[in-house]
């Protein structure tokens, strides 16, 4: 894969004070396409795919909104909350769609660690394996994903 002139503009709009206030792209100085490739590696030596991430996060996300803004239990050993904040954010690839600004809280009571993602995040994963770049606010390793939702190893041919 190549750095275009797409994505170059593409990563113009993740730099700070163009989409949010952050950014996207946090600390990290390399191309966006080299963001991509090594996320992508590293999911593919997971065996696992980007879209199976983002539904074991959507997964959490509808379990937590019964909590209604507090943290509730989720079987085997989680708890999860589901807060939402005003205002909605477009997606920094230029894709059609506003996505609210809704956060999702994981803990993982078993190994004691916990991840939060937004609405955006999930969408960002789902269609591009955009995980954010280093130093990012928002910024999800693939492999603390993995293992603090505890994503198994399977084959993934389900579409949503």
């Amino acid at each position: 894969m190549k750095q275009t002139k797409r994505m170059n503009e593409i990563q113009e709009n993740m730099k700070p004070g163009r989409i949010t206030l952050n950014g996207f792209l946090g600390s990290d100085s390399r191309n966006l396409v080299d963001i991509l490739i090594v996320d992508d590696a590293k999911v593919k030596r997971l065996n696992v795919t980007h879209k199976k991430i983002a539904r074991k996060m959507i997964e959490f996300k509808q379990k937590g909104i019964k909590g209604m803004g507090d943290f509730i239990k989720v079987k085997p050993h989680f708890e999860v909350k589901v807060e939402t904040v005003r205002g909605k954010l477009p997606c920094p690839f230029g894709d059609p769609g506003i996505f609210p600004k809704i956060n999702t809280y994981v803990k993982n009571l078993r190994i004691n660690k916990n991840i939060n993602y937004t609405d955006l995040n999930i969408h960002m994963i789902w269609a591009h394996g955009f995980y954010e770049g280093k130093g990012s606010k928002f910024r999800l390793d693939p492999e603390t994903l993995v293992e603090v939702l505890e994503i198994n190893e399977i084959e993934d041919n389900y579409e949503i």
